[in-house]
């Protein structure tokens, strides 16, 4: 499948940087997209090298980096580079002889030593991109994206079944193998354990402490544990958004699976009747459209927030575009009406327009600076916030 934004976002960055970082989590259609990159304009004019990391042969090739990379010209394509972090430096030295031409595609499942590694060795000289599995904007059927959720082989298998097998076999290996390549020590079944406690905290405030003593590690394991798989794209840790007021205000993160297919295969949900009936169905559903908003407004990890105080008033998603907040609240109902919470978010944080997110395909007022937006057309997002 074709991915117009992605593959513009990279020919865009090439045309400031000699390096592109591609990350995301594994499976997501990081080599597909190097590939079609590799056979559209410009690059096809030129050569074209590939390396990939996880193939002996390749790592036999890189054993002297210099060597083997000096005389390349066009695209130079390196695959799962966080294998070889060492290789950062090497590419610094390449891109500052500034030979004419060279392009470096960069692509990894993210990791700290990855992202350690290029903002020390390649600073000013590589831009970074995030590729996520299929979004909203890619694909046509809200409804199976939601129960599926983005991974390509999930999304385009031919029964559920058959994508929710992938999906508990994408689970395995990433705890088996994945994770040990990131160097990471943590126990794969320690690991799935609290993965599984995760799921039925989607959407919630996260305790660490409680967490645990449930799971029977200290607060340093479990924090660490959660911040692998933040890391590495499975889960993202919302932090809360504070405000000079004199109401009590939540500091714990919130929590949410990135991909929704993910989450319901550790649920063990498998159907859309499933899906319906089940008690998490509200949770999953604001996770997935939060996951789209932040998606197709481009928002990076450091630019969402969360907002709720002691007394109940909350805000789902906290943001701010040209310098003026804006705030989004999600309502799996086909007729939100305006809260009171909704009233508290925009007169203690001054929101310039609350956004409230449903499901379908209408766009109307509910008040002066509050706008219900269908999920289908989310598209309309960015103008709305001019």
């Amino acid at each position: 499948m074709n991915r117009p934004r992605a593959s513009a976002a990279v020919r865009d960055h090439f045309r400031v940087h000699p390096v592109v970082v591609l990350v995301g989590p594994r499976q997501c259609g990081k080599t597909t997209l190097a590939k079609h990159l590799a056979a559209t304009s410009p690059f096809k004019r030129g050569p074209v090298t590939r390396f990939d990391l996880e193939s002996p042969a390749d790592l036999a090739r890189l054993s002297d980096p210099l060597l083997a990379l000096d005389h390349l010209e066009g695209l130079i394509i390196i695959d799962e580079v966080q294998r070889r972090p060492e290789l950062f430096p090497v590419l610094r030295v390449l891109v500052d002889r500034n030979k004419k031409g060279v392009r470096f595609l960069i692509l990894g499942s993210a990791s700290g030593d990855l992202l350690r590694q290029t903002s020390e060795s390649l600073a000013g000289r590589a831009a970074y991109l995030e590729l996520t599995p299929f979004s909203h904007h890619e694909v046509v059927g809200l409804d199976r994206l939601w129960l599926r959720g983005g991974y390509p082989r999930a999304w385009l298998a031919r029964t559920e079944a058959d994508a929710f097998t992938w999906l508990s076999s994408y689970v395995a290996t990433f705890l088996d193998r994945d994770v040990p390549s990131f160097g990471s020590r943590v126990s794969p079944v320690a690991l799935h354990r609290l993965w599984l406690m995760l799921a039925h905290v989607h959407g919630q405030t996260v305790n660490l402490s409680e967490l645990g003593r449930a799971h029977g590690a200290d607060h340093k394991t479990i924090s660490h544990y959660v911040d692998l798989l933040t890391q590495t794209f499975m889960v993202r840790q919302l932090q809360p958004w504070f405000t000079n007021i004199s109401k009590r205000q939540v500091k714990a993160p919130k929590l949410y699976f990135r991909d929704s297919g993910l989450l319901h295969s550790l649920l063990n949900v498998r159907s859309r009747p499933e899906l319906d009936t089940h008690p998490y169905a509200g949770a999953s559903w604001e996770g997935f459209a939060l996951e789209c908003v932040i998606r197709e407004l481009g928002l990076r990890e450091n630019e969402c927030f969360f907002w709720a105080t002691h007394s109940g008033a909350e805000l789902d998603l906290y943001t701010q575009a040209g310098g003026r907040p804006y705030g989004f609240e999600v309502k799996r109902t086909a007729a939100p009406r305006l809260t009171p919470s909704m009233k508290s978010a925009l007169a203690d944080l001054k929101l310039q327009r609350l956004f409230v997110i449903a499901p379908g395909s209408e766009i109307y007022s509910l008040h002066e600076r509050v706008t219900v937006v269908g999920l289908s057309k989310l598209e309309r997002l960015p103008a709305l916030l001019k």
